[in-house]
């Protein structure tokens, strides 16, 4: 059985982002090329077993939301986009992605979305102080659940 989960990202950020930034956000959406210094996501651990059957930690930085293509188990497409919103009247920054994501993945895409909520515009804001972020659903159900960023944490759906 696969827990592959559909992660649907919709938010608009404030201007506030400086070009590093953007840069690295571009890296991880797909749309440009790894920077060199990271500070969005600066830890990407995984173990390996070394040529002695040892364990060991190792740092394999990659883009979180850079799908493309056709979806393996939740159907459609995997995109992700970014547009400025400079002749608008709420300037800043549009991001739409549609990734699939496995639980274990859980913890590094939480510390990007935790980062994209720290610069969501207030109209991402609910009553209760958190950040409506967008939307993940297990591949085997119909309806996705809230996916919201309340105090520097993601509300994961158990």
């Amino acid at each position: 059985m696969s827990d592959i989960h559909e992660l649907t990202i919709a938010v608009d950020l404030r201007d506030e982002i400086s070009e590093a930034e953007l840069a690295e956000l571009s890296w991880h959406l797909g749309i440009g090329p790894r920077p060199e210094r990271l500070s969005i996501v600066t830890r990407f651990p995984f173990v390996v077993e070394d040529d002695s059957g040892n364990l060991v930690i190792e740092d394999d930085p990659h883009p979180l939301l850079a799908g493309r293509g056709a979806a393996s188990r939740v159907g459609g497409v995997l995109c992700s986009a970014l547009a400025g919103r400079g002749d608008l009247p709420r300037k800043g920054w549009s991001l739409m992605a549609r990734q699939e994501i496995h639980p274990d993945e859980f913890d590094r895409v939480g510390e990007l979305l935790c980062w994209l909520a720290e610069r969501a515009h207030e109209t991402h804001l609910v009553g209760d102080g958190a950040v409506r972020i967008g939307f993940l659903r297990f591949h085997e159900a119909e309806v996705p659940d809230v996916l919201r960023v309340e105090s520097g944490q993601v509300g994961w759906p158990a």
